[in-house]
């Protein structure tokens, strides 16, 4: 079965490459007023294309850290063209490629996370062997015994952590700078969620945490999501039309997301669900998509307002 997903997701990837979008001017990330409706949010236009710079940044991620050092991705790059890199890992393969810089037009840095492939991804996370565990005190000061993460994002993230959280606080003194935003799709929206947690409990009080995931999968159990609720007020997390991957590990297994989902229903459509897990609209995804049968894989590439995001997609 997932063989067959694999040689449809290329085909589909090879025409999207094609018809991938010419790069949009930066827009400014700022909050806008939304249209209140039954259960969901509707978004403006413009709340949508505030998104895309965060969009970019997580399709910057799949590029290799030479492409990222001189911030030479092609379109993800050109379209927030001021962007400074100062600090680049990962092999994307034991370890996700990352980045870490400094956005001088939002006083802002920002940390970014390569996901994988979707396929292999969504065959990893319905296996029933899919394990809870308790994240580390260490990175984690004060976290509740009772709160528990997925042990491969958790073993993932403590490969990342010492060094970013080290550069972030460089950053910040060399740019007097009190703001980070948290990048990512797929695997990556899962570390980028993480590390949300992770800078908000090792950070100063002051600082502004900004999370923004793409088709994110559970990370946690609901004792994790609702202390990560407490302390990471400003986190979205984009799900797009039918995409599978943010139902998974199901919650049948003891995952529940946090707060924050943004649906895209189709191009320019889109509704905030309110709650973690548990929105009951039937736009929001855990009614549009209620099992992974029902979820389309493709979908998890985008279009994100008509950015796409993976591999191929650094162009």
């Amino acid at each position: 079965m997932w063989s067959l997903l694999r040689l449809v997701s290329v085909a589909a990837f090879s025409v999207a490459t094609i018809a991938s979008p010419a790069p949009v001017p930066e827009p400014e990330p700022v909050p806008v007023t939304i249209v209140e409706r039954a259960g969901v949010t509707t978004l403006s236009s413009a709340q949508l294309a505030a998104f895309a710079p965060f969009t970019q940044f997580a399709r910057a991620a799949y590029c290799s850290p030479t492409k990222i050092q001189g911030w030479n991705c092609g379109e993800a790059c050109q379209a927030i063209s001021g962007f400074q890199p100062t600090l680049t890992g990962g092999d994307g393969n034991d370890v996700q490629f990352w980045f870490v810089g400094y956005w001088p037009t939002q006083n802002s840095v920002v940390v970014a996370h390569q996901g994988t492939d979707p396929t292999q991804l969504l065959s990893d996370l319905t296996d029933l062997n899919v394990v809870l565990s308790n994240p580390s005190q260490t990175l984690f000061p004060g976290i509740p015994s009772d709160a528990q993460v997925h042990s491969g994002f958790a073993a993932a993230h403590a490969q990342t952590a010492p060094a970013i959280l080290a550069e972030v606080k460089r950053l910040f003194a060399l740019h007097s700078s009190t703001s980070v935003y948290l990048v990512g799709h797929s695997l990556g929206g899962a570390l980028a969620e993480l590390d949300s947690l992770f800078l908000r409990l090792n950070l100063p009080a002051g600082t502004t945490i900004k999370g923004v995931t793409y088709g994110t999968p559970r990370v946690g159990n609901p004792s994790w999501a609702a202390f990560f609720d407490g302390k990471v007020a400003d986190f979205t997390r984009v799900n797009n039309e039918d995409d599978v991957i943010p139902i998974v590990p199901g919650r049948f297994l003891g995952f529940s997301h946090p707060h924050g989902e943004v649906h895209i229903l189709s191009a320019g459509n889109a509704v905030s669900c309110p709650g973690d897990d548990d929105a009951t609209d039937a736009q929001c995804t855990i009614s549009s998509v209620p099992n992974v049968l029902d979820g389309n894989i493709i979908d998890h590439l985008g279009p994100y307002q008509g950015i796409y995001i993976g591999t191929i997609f650094c162009t």
